[in-house]
C-alpha cells in the first residue's frame, strides 16, 4: 500500500511485443523456492491463468501460523490492489446514474468542506480515479501514533481539514501522481453517494456479484484463522493494517481463489454480471508517469511496443506485497500474493511475458567496522518525499533506519559513508557538506537514488 512499488527501469523499458513460450510449471515452482531460500519473501501464492482458462497454483514458504498451509484460501492483506475496487464501484455507479465520471468530488460530500479548485477547475470523480487530481500523494496532517498500524488513527474529520486548507500546487488534470489521500477521498465520496460504508457497498456491488465468498476488510473467525501472518523486511511478524478512513485506497483482505474469480471478471468483459462495467476500469485515460505507462481507473497499462500491453497494479501494507495483472490481447492473467514486505511484481510481470525479467537478487555485501564517533552524526531525521521521512537512529553502537510506517532495520557499513540493509536490496548514502556535516542521505532502491534533505 498503499503506494505503488518501484518498477526497474529495465522492466519498462523492455516491455515486450509478444508473449513467450508458457513458462514450465517446473520452472515457476523453481522461482517461488528461490525467493524463499534467498529470504526474499517469506510465503507466496502465484496463480497463473492461460489462454484456455486453464488456471495453475503455485506456493512456497509459510503462513507463519502453526501448521497452516499456503493453498488459493490463505487470506491475505492485498494493499493498493483495493484501488481497483474502488474503481469498479465507481463504474458501477456511473452504469446504474448514480453519479457521473465528471461529478465534482464535492457534490457528494458535507458542504462543510472545502474542495480546493484551481484555473476554474474543480476536482472531479474522474480526476481522482486516473490519479491526476493535483492533490498530494498523502496528506500532511498524517501522524501516526503506531508506526506499525499507521493509518488506524487518522480520521475524517483529519482528511476534512486537510483538504479545506489545501492549496494545489498544479492544474487538475495536468499531471499524475499516486495519491492514496486521492483514492481514498474518491472511495469515501462513493460510500456517502451509496448510504453505507465503503465494504459495504463493494461487498454488495462487486464482491458479492462475482461469489467472492473471503474477500472483505472485516475478517471473521474463519478467515481470521486462515490468515496468513504478514513479515517485515527482516522476517519478523508485525501487525496487521487497519484504514478507516482510506478504505477505499487499500483496506481488502483475499485470497488467491478469491481474486482468480476477480481476475477472470476482468479479463472477459462479455462475462456477466459485470464484465462491461469492469471493462470500463481499464481503457487507457492518462499518462502515468512514464512514456510506457498510463492510467485508467485505478489499474496501470504497461505498454510495450507494437501495440502489446499489461493491466496491472500491486499492493503493499506493513507485512504483505501483491501484485495482480493480464494481458488483454493474449488471456494470460496472473495474481501474486505473498506474507512480507519484499516486492514480487517481477515475478507478476514476468509469468505473463517472460521477456520481462526477473529481479536480480541482491549484491552480496561485506560489512566493515566504523568509528561510533562516525556514524553518530548520521542520527537525524531526513525528508524523502512531503510525507515520507527516514528516522535515522544510534542504539547500542548499531545505526538503524525506519521509514514512515515501516519496520525499524539495521544499517551494516561498507564504508563510512555508505551503509546496506541485509534483508532487502537497499542502500543508503550519507552526503556531507565541504565542513563535514551531514547535510542529507541518499537512498538507493529498484535501480533509483532518491536524496532525502536532513530537516533536524
Amino acid at each position: 500500500m498503499p503506494a505503488r512499488s518501484f518498477i526497474t527501469l529495465a522492466l519498462i523499458a523492455g516491455a515486450a511485443a509478444t508473449l513467450a513460450a508458457q513458462t514450465p510449471d517446473s520452472t515457476i515452482q523453481r522461482i517461488l523456492d528461490e525467493r524463499v531460500a534467498q529470504k526474499r519473501t517469506f510465503g507466496i501464492v502465484a496463480a497463473v491463468v492461460d489462454p484456455a482458462g486453464k488456471i495453475r497454483m503455485f506456493h512456497a514458504g509459510s503462513s507463519g501460523q502453526d501448521g497452516l498451509p499456503l493453498d488459493g484460501k490463505t487470506v491475505f492483506e492485498i494493499g493498493s490492489i483495493t484501488k481497483t475496487f474502488t474503481a469498479a464501484l465507481l463504474a458501477d455507479m456511473v452504469t446504474k446514474g448514480e453519479v457521473a465520471l465528471d461529478d465534482p468530488v464535492a457534490k457528494y460530500l458535507p458542504s462543510s468542506v472545502k474542495i480546493p479548485a484551481r484555473g476554474g477547475r474543480v476536482i472531479t470523480l474522474y480526476d481522482l480515479a486516473i490519479q491526476s487530481s493535483g492533490l498530494p500523494g498523502m496528506p500532511t496532517n498524517f501522524h501516526p501514533a503506531d508506526m506499525s498500524n499507521p493509518y488506524a488513527d487518522y480520521s475524517v474529520d483529519q482528511m476534512y481539514q486537510f483538504i479545506s486548507g489545501y492549496e494545489l500546487q498544479r492544474d487538475i488534470g495536468a499531471k499524475y501522481e499516486y495519491s492514496n489521500l486521492g483514492v481514498g477521498l474518491l472511495g469515501h465520496a462513493l460510500a456517502l453517494r451509496a448510504g453505507k460504508s465503503w465494504e459495504a457497498a463493494v461487498l454488495e456491488r462487486i464482491v458479492k456479484q462475482l461469489g467472492m465468498k473471503d474477500t472483505r476488510v472485516t475478517l471473521t473467525p474463519e478467515l481470521r484463522r486462515r490468515l496468513a501472518l504478514g513479515h517485515n523486511e527482516a522476517g519478523i511478524v508485525v501487525p496487521n493494517w487497519d484504514l478507516p478512513t482510506f478504505a477505499g485506497a487499500g483496506a481488502l483482505r483475499s485470497t488467491v481463489d478469491d481474486m482468480l474469480k476477480y481476475l477472470a471478471a476482468n479479463m472477459d468483459s462479455t462475462s456477466k454480471p459485470l464484465g462491461k462495467t469492469l471493462a470500463m476500469t481499464h481503457a487507457s485515460r492518462h499518462e502515468a508517469g512514464s512514456a510506457q505507462m498510463t492510467i485508467g481507473l485505478a489499474w496501470h497499462i504497461l505498454h510495450g511496443p507494437g501495440g502489446a500491453s499489461i493491466v496491472w497494479h500491486n499492493g503493499g501494507t506493513g507485512g504483505y506485497r501483491t501484485f495482480t495483472g493480464f494481458d488483454p490481447a493474449k488471456h494470460v492473467g496472473v495474481v501474486v500474493l505473498t506474507n512480507s514486505a519484499i516486492g514480487a511484481d517481477d515475478i507478476g510481470f514476468h509469468l505473463i511475458d517472460e521477456s520481462l525479467p526477473l529481479a536480480k537478487p541482491p549484491v552480496a555485501r561485506k560489512e566493515v567496522g566504523v568509528d561510533p564517533g562516525v556514524v553518530e552524526h548520521y542520527i537525524g531525521t531526513y525528508q524523502l518525499a512531503p510525507n515520507l521521512a527516514i528516522d535515522v537512529t544510534l542504539d547500542a553502537g548499531n545505526l538503524f533506519v525506519q521509514a514512515t510506517g515501516q519496520s525499524k532495520l539495521r544499517l551494516y557499513a561498507e564504508s563510512e559513508t555508505d551503509f546496506f540493509i541485509k534483508e532487502a536490496d537497499v542502500q543508503v548514502s550519507f552526503v556531507k557538506d565541504a565542513s563535514g556535516a551531514t547535510i542529507a542521505l541518499i537512498l538507493h532502491q529498484g535501480g533509483r537514488d532518491g536524496r532525502a534533505p536532513k530537516v533536524k
